[in-house]
């Protein structure tokens, strides 16, 4: 772990609307190459639509986001990156084994749209790191919710990313596969991977995590080190006003992100 300095994603005073509903409020985060990043807050804080603003997925309204140092509409070269959402059917209804699934991450790197040897390889990686080698012919259908998630993460590592964004990824997922995920994400990071984590809670995710950005109401209050009981409750007692936080906005308390 540890950062070497070149900025991996920068969001620079990044406000943005879902409807009418202002979600974002300006803000500014930082990842640098080697880095993992918590994105931290309670429901409704913002930090599924910061991260989905991230890869595109909502428009911003103001401000600059930045990818490998290229502004994100013209970022094109998106084999570089990974993105894990929120848990949903793999398939998204259709009918597909986790082969199917896994090598559509693939795609990106491919080659006219045609999986090659390399590409195959790669898919059988991911999937062993995941510890889903074994289903590989399965339907998804056949799936327990924490499978469902490994495969996810293994379509988003299939394309071998340098920056992995993941939202929510043990969210409703059984122990053993916390487990699994825990010692991937490890594994991912030995290897330089950048990280970016949605997390309600850090969980057996703590040791990894080098810096810990909490939401609240679309503001950051606070950057920097992970508070030491996070993974239940904030710091009890702690209070932390981020200067980039609206000047009404609450401390940081017991049970925040909870």
């Amino acid at each position: 772990m540890g950062a070497t300095g070149e900025s991996v994603i920068s969001m620079r005073g990044v406000r943005a609307d879902l409807g009418s509903r202002p979600v974002l409020r300006g803000i500014d985060l930082t990842v640098r190459r080697g880095e993992v990043v918590a994105l931290l807050g309670a429901n409704g804080s913002g930090k599924s639509t910061a991260v989905r603003s991230v890869i595109g997925q909502v428009p911003v309204g103001a401000g600059q986001i930045e990818l490998f140092g290229t502004p994100r509409d013209r970022f094109r070269d998106w084999a570089r990156v990974g993105y894990v959402p929120q848990r949903t059917t793999a398939a998204g209804g259709v009918p597909a084994t986790v082969t199917e699934v896994v090598s559509s991450g693939r795609l990106a790197r491919a080659r006219f749209g045609l999986l090659r040897k390399a590409d195959h390889e790669a898919v059988r990686r991911a999937l062993e790191l995941v510890g889903m080698a074994d289903r590989a012919r399965d339907s998804v259908g056949a799936l327990s919710g924490g499978q469902h998630q490994r495969v996810l993460i293994a379509r988003a590592l299939a394309c071998e990313p340098e920056l992995l964004i993941m939202d929510e990824p043990m969210a409703g997922v059984d122990l053993t596969s916390q487990e699994v995920l825990a010692r991937t994400l490890r594994d991912q990071v030995a290897s330089g991977t950048t990280v970016l984590l949605v997390l309600h809670e850090l969980g057996p995710l703590e040791p990894l995590i080098d810096r810990a950005v909490v939401l609240r109401d679309g503001c950051v209050l606070h950057d920097g080190p992970p508070p030491k009981a996070v993974g239940q409750h904030a710091l009890p007692g702690h209070d932390h006003v981020h200067p980039h936080a609206a000047h009404d906005a609450e401390p940081i308390r017991t049970g925040l992100l909870s």
